[in-house]
């Protein structure tokens, strides 16, 4: 007779290990997490087994809950373990798990598309799918290349980025984004962009405006249109916020700007809203506030509300016909994912949308993101400060050893790990980029909820600077 399975809460566990301990030490046995120096597991930094999640919050193996502070990796809007979403996704599951995307279609994929087309900027009239964030990128370099070949300007090679800039971390994606912590190593393997000075507010010059700022930089990139347009595919800019490299905000006018000098200097504009599209920035997506329609977008992260890795590349039908040609003429547009197009993934997109369609989310995240200006609003006072700063539903605290002269702190002391650990063990998941403390939770957190996460940052943030 067959006997029961143990339970898997407590296979391998020693009588005094706790469920955290036990599945920790499994964890480490075979896995190499991301972005990590595993080293730091060994005693620094805790390994923390989430077994579910609740609304904005997590709990761990142990029933210890953690306030989501950063969406998880910014990627879930309307919390973990939504009803309405895992509901959509169940009908799903009983229907079409996966079918190969050439030569076949489905109805989720068709009915996303159609709506993508209906909320983004007039002219993104085609979509292309593709797996996660860094794919959407390569997808729309290559693409933007691929069309100035088919138009006879074979010469257009390079991509203008700017300074700080953070689009992925596949070779492409890396080869347009200026993040030494991630491009420095690979380096020899890259493209080498031309880079234009970015509009980063945070350094713009004494009594200067944000907007000021922005001009200054459009004419800076105006020079470098001036010298590489013969040369270039594309301008790609994060709109508004930068936010890998140390959440980096600025003007909604330089998006205006970029749009008049990519059209004058015939280059493509390629906006990268994997982090600060579906309603991050204050507006659905983060162009709208410049009131401008990039040749492409890319879609990720929000996407399927965190649920499941999709994103979307949006483009103009001049773009799309530049491709559509009988096929001797070796025009086709050669890229795939095995997964292109998942209808599990494309159901839970469809449902994300269908929670902005019918509840007030932006209303709401505007209530949110006051509620958060406020609480953060003492901080602009504090000795180790050098800018708090805020785009709807991203805010960021900046921390240095000289508010003066804005010296920042040296990486090697890991302030913002101290952050980091602080957050843990009160019951928050905050995850500073460097020395740069940042928020950017699900929609669905309370104003209580929000209190106690600037709460626990500020503590947090003492503990940081003390030495």
């Amino acid at each position: 007779m067959r006997q029961p399975a143990p339970n898997p809460d407590h296979t391998r566990m020693s009588p005094n290990e706790s469920r955290n301990q036990a599945l920790a030490a499994r964890d480490l046995r075979h896995l190499w997490h991301p972005c990590t120096q595993m080293h730091d597991h060994a005693g620094t930094v805790p390994m923390l087994p989430i077994v579910r999640g609740e609304g904005p919050w997590l709990v761990d193996a142990d029933g210890r809950r953690y306030l989501d502070g950063i969406s998880s990796w910014w990627t879930n809007l309307f919390g973990h373990a939504n009803p309405r979403i895992g509901a959509a996704l169940k009908q799903q599951l009983d229907t079409l798990e996966h079918v190969i995307f050439a030569g076949f279609t489905h109805e989720p994929a068709i009915e996303l598309a159609e709506r993508l087309a209906q909320i983004t900027p007039a002219g993104l009239e085609r979509v292309f799918l593709a797996d996660n964030g860094s794919a959407a990128i390569e997808v729309a370099l290559k693409m933007s290349f691929h069309y100035w070949l088919n138009q006879g300007a074979g010469q257009k090679t390079r991509f203008i980025a700017l300074t700080g800039s953070y689009h992925g971390e596949t070779l492409g994606a890396l080869s347009v984004s200026d993040v030494a912590l991630y491009r420095k190593t690979y380096a020899p393997l890259l493209l080498t962009p031309v880079l234009a000075p970015s509009p980063d507010a945070y350094e713009a010059e004494p009594g200067e405006s944000a907007e000021a700022c922005a001009a200054r930089r459009l004419g800076e990139l105006r020079v470098l249109l001036e010298q590489h347009a013969h040369e270039t595919c594309a301008v790609i800019v994060e709109p508004l916020v930068q936010c890998a490299g140390g959440m980096r905000m600025y003007h909604p006018s330089y998006l205006t700007g970029l749009r008049a000098l990519c059209d004058e200097f015939g280059v493509h504009f390629i906006a990268d809203e994997i982090a600060v599209g579906f309603g991050r920035t204050g507006t659905l997506f983060a162009c709208e506030q410049a009131g401008v329609s990039p040749d492409f977008m890319c879609l990720s992260k929000g996407l399927t509300g965190g649920f499941l890795p999709l994103s979307a590349v949006l483009t103009t039908t001049p773009v799309y016909e530049a491709f559509y040609a009988e096929y001797n003429a070796g025009k086709a547009f050669l890229h795939s994912h095995s997964y292109t197009g998942n209808p599990l993934a494309c159901r839970a997109a469809l449902a994300t949308l269908d929670i902005f369609r019918d509840e007030p989310v932006l209303e709401r995240n505007r209530e949110l993101a006051a509620h958060l200006a406020r609480r953060l609003a003492p901080l602009r006072e504090h000795p180790q400060v050098a800018d708090v700063r805020q785009t709807g539903m991203i805010a960021a605290v900046e921390l240095v050893r000289d508010k003066a002269t804005r010296a920042p702190y040296p990486s090697e002391e890991r302030r913002g790990l101290r952050v980091y650990l602080h957050g843990l063990e009160h019951g928050a998941l905050l995850r500073p980029l460097g020395n740069v403390v940042y928020f950017m939770p699900p929609y669905v957190v309370s104003t209580d909820e929000l209190d106690h996460l600037v709460d626990v940052a500020i503590a947090g943030i003492e503990r940081a600077i003390a030495d």
